[in-house]
């Protein structure tokens, strides 16, 4: 048995041998659980889609977020990734597929034409997916690179523990102000005349 100091407070490590119990919250509790265990259901709908087979592959494993595997039933999901364009003849089943899934739900927005329409400026086009059904998490980049994604699901996660549902953004690893400053200036050499 050890014992844990911090901030005032005093926690008591029990082994494996010892007998007792631990106290919680019930909503921490039902938090935690839905946190690590999300079904997703990909609606996959343009060229997002090599990065999000990409980032489903192992070598970024998603299995470690408990987010690995596919449902391609929306009454078996939690989770909407919605990866790619949105045309307006897709809006009704995609909300069709939203109104489907069980309570409680999550939609992540996979790149730039799902998070605002992308470069896509037309009619034929819906202009984020926020307008036919709410979003939790936007991850911009055309496409997004999986490690984004990664920062998108880890974002929700937390959001998930917290029991936030405002729309979130994930934000860019360096801030692109602060590289301007390391970029190297290139000059043009004068020549010298012999």
């Amino acid at each position: 048995m050890g014992e844990m100091n911090g901030g005032g407070s005093s926690t008591r490590v029990m082994e494996g041998s010892e007998l007792g119990f631990a106290t919680t919250r019930l909503d921490a509790l039902l938090n935690w659980a839905k946190k690590y265990s999300l079904f997703q259901y990909p609606f996959v709908t343009a060229c997002c889609g090599m990065e999000y087979m990409a980032m489903a592959s192992p070598r970024y494993d998603m299995a470690r977020f408990g987010a690995e595997v596919p449902r391609f039933s929306p009454r078996q999901a939690d989770l909407l990734w919605v990866v790619g364009t949105i045309s307006q003849r897709q809006a009704p089943a995609l909300r069709r597929i939203y109104e489907q899934m069980a309570d409680p739900k999550w939609v992540l927005a996979f790149g730039t034409c799902a998070s605002c329409g992308g470069f896509y400026d037309n009619y034929t086009t819906v202009a984020g997916i926020d307008k036919i059904i709410p979003c939790d998490v936007y991850v911009p980049g055309c496409p997004p690179r999986p490690e984004a994604v990664l920062d998108g699901l880890m974002l929700l996660q937390d959001k998930i523990a917290r029991g936030d549902r405002t729309p979130a953004i994930v934000k860019p690893r360096e801030d692109p102000a602060q590289t301007a400053e390391r970029l190297v200036t290139l000059q043009r050499k004068e020549r010298s005349q012999p």
